[in-house]
């Protein structure tokens, strides 16, 4: 286990709001897909809505969802998103979510094990990714960073 697990959160606009019959199937497959997560190695945790699943809609709009996550590392999340049913699901994207044109709809970052990211925090990190380009403290999967060194315990003082 290492001292920091991976934070993501991801974004999208719908084409229609989650009770309209064009978004049963995204509104059924986000079950099954926060349940593959959750089977999924190297999963930790995740964000659950007021609807029970991981899909969280915007306040002031509620055609904006976001998920939040945390995974043990990159490759976990990777291998869920582009390794498993997952990727049939996000081929399905263009028929649920409007492009994003030019905004961030993916940030990832890395925090200490056991500590759980705030929605507050992810969006803030997709904002720093959008001003910024990929850093340690805001990235995607095209340009990865490492975790953060873990801190080195002092030497033990020798007696004189």
């Amino acid at each position: 286990m290492t001292d920091f697990h991976l934070a993501q959160i991801n974004t999208a606009r719908l084409r229609a709001p989650l009770e309209d019959p064009a978004m049963a199937d995204f509104v059924v497959g986000v079950t099954t897909m926060n349940e593959l997560a959750d089977r999924s190695p190297g999963f930790v945790w995740r964000l659950v809505g007021e609807s029970g699943d991981g899909t969280i809609q915007a306040p002031a709009d509620p055609r904006t969802i976001f998920t939040l996550s945390v995974w043990e590392s990159v490759e976990h999340l990777r291998a869920y998103a582009y390794q498993s049913e997952h990727l049939d699901f996000l081929r399905r994207r263009r028929e649920w979510f409007l492009p994003h044109e030019h905004t961030t709809s993916l940030a990832m970052w890395w925090i200490p094990a056991g500590r759980r990211p705030t929605m507050r925090q992810g969006i803030s990190r997709l904002g720093r990714l959008a001003a910024n380009g990929p850093s340690p403290d805001a990235f995607t999967f095209r340009q990865t960073f490492s975790p953060p060194a873990a801190p080195r315990a002092p030497l033990p003082v020798r007696p004189a």
